[in-house]
């Protein structure tokens, strides 16, 4: 059965996803880390029958979504506010984060664009270009290195095939920015309420480790995907993230599962989720090579996931995780 999606109300058939794009920092217009000038050029992949398969007609129409782009702004909003990276214009970060916040808020919810082969560079890679509004969104607003661009291709009702792109953030390989997690860590330190031992409970929560793996050890002691047994191998997976999470739910054996290194990559960042009777939810940014690579189905029930007491953690998994 197709995968599908919903964009403003009108329903998608997923054809396939171009999954990771990093955003370099030659072609960001502003947030620039090095001394180089804005390229328009983006590269989107080898040149090869993988990417010519998916961009297989640069005609076709392109979107953004203004709430995606919100989304990512709000998002960003550490990193343009507390800078890891060494930008060039660091102290316009926070200024800028405000004006672009409400450049997009004034957009449309569907921003159409579209995009030409950069046909004139030749080689094995493959480039597009654009002059329109919604590239130049994608050129203005993005962190170079710790932003990705994937899209998805997609058919509607009537036949006509566009290409979805999204903004994504990747912290050098976590989810949350140091900033945040340091402050955190730092309320949680200097709040008197809490008892030192409960303190160092709640800190290495974060990590999957202490009293709260050992909790969740004795309530799944196994992966319900893989039901592998071998606890060296298994993580301690937050389903609503420690970021996120009041200070008894960061140590709450039912906020956690513990899976298999892969599927707690895959559940920790949003590309699987699962509904309260089992079935596995898999997200449309992963490509159909991928899916056939990891052996998902969309609708597969995992009969051995324990889903009592979790719902209401699933829930917000679903709804604030889950990449749609």
């Amino acid at each position: 059965m197709p995968q599908e999606t919903e964009i403003a109300g009108e329903k998608y058939e997923v054809l396939d996803a171009k999954e990771r794009m990093t955003v370099p920092d030659c072609f960001v217009l502003k947030n620039k880390t090095g001394t180089g000038h804005g390229e328009a050029k983006f590269y989107v992949g080898n040149d090869n029958k993988e990417t010519w398969d998916f961009f297989d007609d640069f005609g076709r129409r392109c979107m953004l979504l203004k709430s995606d782009l919100l989304k990512y702004l709000r998002d960003a909003e550490a990193e343009y506010k507390n800078p890891q990276q060494p930008y060039r214009n660091k102290d316009d970060l926070p200024t800028d984060w405000e004006r672009h916040l409400f450049d997009v808020e004034a957009e449309d919810e569907i921003i159409w664009f579209g995009i030409t082969h950069q046909s004139q560079i030749e080689g094995p890679r493959v480039y597009i270009k654009s002059s329109d509004r919604g590239y130049k969104l994608i050129r203005t607003i993005s962190l170079p290195e710790v932003t990705y661009l994937s899209a998805l291709k997609l058919r509607n009702s009537a036949g006509e095939v566009v290409y979805y792109f999204r903004l994504f953030l990747d912290y050098f390989g976590e989810e949350e920015h140091p900033s945040e997690v340091k402050e955190e860590i730092e309320e949680i330190e200097e709040d008197t309420a809490i008892a030192d031992e409960k303190k160092l409970q709640i800190v290495r929560a974060r990590k999957g480790q202490g009293e709260y793996r050992e909790k969740l050890l004795k309530e799944c002691p196994f992966c319900p995907i893989t039901l592998v047994t071998d606890d060296r191998i298994l993580i301690a997976s937050h389903i609503k993230p420690w970021i996120k999470s009041e200070n008894g739910e960061k140590t709450d054996p039912k906020n956690g599962f513990m899976f298999t290194p892969t599927y707690d990559f895959l559940f920790d960042r949003g590309f699987i989720s699962f509904n309260d009777d089992r079935t596995i939810l898999i997200s449309p940014w992963l490509s159909k090579m991928t899916l056939s690579k990891l052996g998902l189905s969309p609708g597969k029930k995992y009969t051995m996931l324990p889903v009592e007491g979790r719902e209401g953690y699933l829930r917000y998994h679903r709804e604030n995780i889950f990449k749609r």
